[in-house]
């Protein structure tokens, strides 16, 4: 799998969310977190490519969903993203089951049981991370997330040291 689709996608995200600085700087810093969890989970080369894009299009869904429900809850954006990605993906080389890993990451990064798969953790955990701090949450709800949610070694680091310590 190519790496610099990541680039291609993240061009394509960019360009689709223009003008809403708030959004692209959230999905730069999913995409930056989840990154450096999957190199530190020695996730394989592929796989964290699927990760990638999927963080960056994780909130994908948040305009289609905004302009239908009127608001950007979760389980909107979870219903709304995948045929977003799936249009901004169908020129990228990307094979059809990575298509579908990715919409599917996108479709349930908002459902935090039966987590299956370490992309999927590891994007539940980057995606916390970048909330916890936007949305400015009182130690004791990341802390009571953290215990609840987060698996990787990473992750659990990088929660302790930013918001625990």
């Amino acid at each position: 799998m190519n790496p610099s689709v990541v680039n291609q996608i993240f061009q394509k995200a960019v360009t689709y969310d223009r003008g809403d600085a708030k959004r692209i700087q959230h999905f730069i810093k999913v995409h930056g977190f989840s990154r450096q969890i999957a190199l530190a989970e020695n996730m394989p080369e592929e796989d964290r490519v699927i990760l990638e894009v999927a963080a960056i299009l994780h909130d994908i869904g948040i305009h289609d969903s905004e302009e239908k429900y009127g608001d950007c809850n979760g389980k909107h954006q979870e219903e709304m993203g995948p045929p977003v990605a799936r249009q901004l993906l169908q020129d990228s080389g990307l094979s059809a089951a990575a298509i579908e890993r990715i919409c599917f990451l996108i479709a349930h990064h908002h459902t935090y049981q039966n987590v299956e798969g370490l992309d999927y953790q590891i994007l539940l955990e980057a995606d916390f991370l970048v909330n916890a701090y936007e949305d400015e949450l009182p130690e004791e709800a990341v802390r009571t997330f953290g215990d609840k949610v987060f698996r990787t070694e990473a992750g659990r680091k990088m929660l302790a040291e930013m918001y625990l310590e």
